[in-house]
């Protein structure tokens, strides 16, 4: 019997065996903690121009034009079960932490920084979504952007 074993892989092609898990890996770790770290430092701007997200990867600007005038409102989400988010389809849900895009239960697309269900505000929107917030002081952030939203 002759034995043979096989000829040595280029070295380059393990590399790169190693290396891919190892990019994932880091990436999902950064994804998980822009999250995490979002879920305490999140802000909302009110300006001229319009309202600000600040916080992960869903932050942006959405233009004074595009809220609709008079119509931002303070919710408490367990007094409008059609305002629960009820399936994500892009975004991060932790326990007390939401944020991304989401389908509610009345089948809108939806916008989340949510983790105080009691202090959501909801802010439709002219681009066929709503945006679901909660800001520390949601009379006065309802306050503030129906003054800008024309």
């Amino acid at each position: 019997m002759e034995v043979f074993t096989i000829a040595p892989a280029e070295t380059r092609a393990l590399w790169l065996i190693g290396l891919v898990p190892f990019v994932i890996l880091v990436l999902v770790s950064g994804i998980l903690w822009a999250s995490i770290t979002s879920a305490r430092s999140a802000r909302f701007e009110v300006s001229p121009e319009g309202l600000r997200l600040r916080g992960d990867l869903y932050g942006r600007l959405i233009p004074a034009g595009h809220l609709v005038a008079g119509a931002a409102r303070h919710v408490n989400l367990a007094q409008m079960p059609e305002l629960q988010p009820a399936r994500k389809t892009m975004g991060t849900s932790f326990s007390g932490y939401q944020s991304g895009w989401f389908r509610l239960r009345n089948g809108d697309r939806a916008l989340l920084y949510l983790t105080d269900r009691q202090k959501a505000v909801y802010v439709p929107t002219t681009e066929g979504y709503g945006v679901l917030l909660s800001p520390s002081q949601p009379e006065q952030f309802v306050a503030a952007l129906n003054t800008v939203a024309r």
